[in-house]
């Protein structure tokens, strides 16, 4: 395989410690979730990314358009998580009591508050049916925010929508600790949103 089509993503570093999340997400949640799952989906990615060079290579294009999936799959869970570890922090790092600024006012303006806002999201991610993503993103044609689902780990640019914060409910993400009960997972994890991180990711996104 030629060197320039060589691509290797590696699993991001934590901005914490794995028990830095309790008493919202126990350490033993966050290390199967990081070490386990989200590892598994940079090593799936990788390899299929090489397989899918490789039948490019040569030509295959039954093969590449086998390999689409896989990749859609273990590309979508990798990219999600890496934001979902960005935009959590621990209670004590004091970042969760909400957006500030230009976001504060564009919640406002788009969902009438930030309460409506917050429920209103509640509601569509503890809803989803099997495994999913809560998000909310920014749709830059209508320069608006949106809350919205997707399945699985389709990554939420296939909706046309910036990524501004994602909430896991695959089971993998709660189901040790909070057992069947999805809406105290989702409920809870408002206690750890990074805000002042979500508020920079937004910024960048209305450039």
């Amino acid at each position: 395989m030629p060197e320039s089509l060589k691509t290797s993503y590696q699993l991001p570093e934590l901005p914490y410690a794995l028990n830095a999340l309790e008493p919202v997400i126990s350490a033993e949640i966050m290390d199967l979730h990081y070490n386990k799952h989200h590892k598994g989906y940079v090593t799936n990615l990788n390899t299929a990314l090489e397989k899918y060079h490789e039948a490019e290579t040569k030509g295959d294009i039954p093969a590449m358009v086998a390999l689409q999936s896989a990749i859609k799959f273990n590309g979508g869970g990798h990219i999600n998580h890496s934001i979902f570890w960005s935009i959590l922090a621990p209670v004590s790092k004091n970042v969760s009591q909400g957006p500030h600024g230009d976001l504060a006012k564009m919640i406002d303006r788009d969902f009438g508050s930030y309460q409506a806002f917050k429920e209103k999201f509640n509601s569509l991610t503890i809803g989803i049916q099997g495994s999913g993503w809560g998000w909310l993103g920014f749709n830059k044609g209508q320069k608006r925010l949106e809350v919205t689902t997707c399945s699985n780990q389709d990554p939420l640019s296939t909706q046309g929508l910036v990524p501004l914060f994602g909430v896991d409910v695959w089971e993998h993400a709660y189901y040790l600790q909070y057992k069947n009960v999805r809406k105290d997972y989702v409920e809870a994890i408002w206690q750890i949103l990074n805000w002042r991180q979500i508020e920079e990711r937004f910024a960048k996104a209305v450039l």
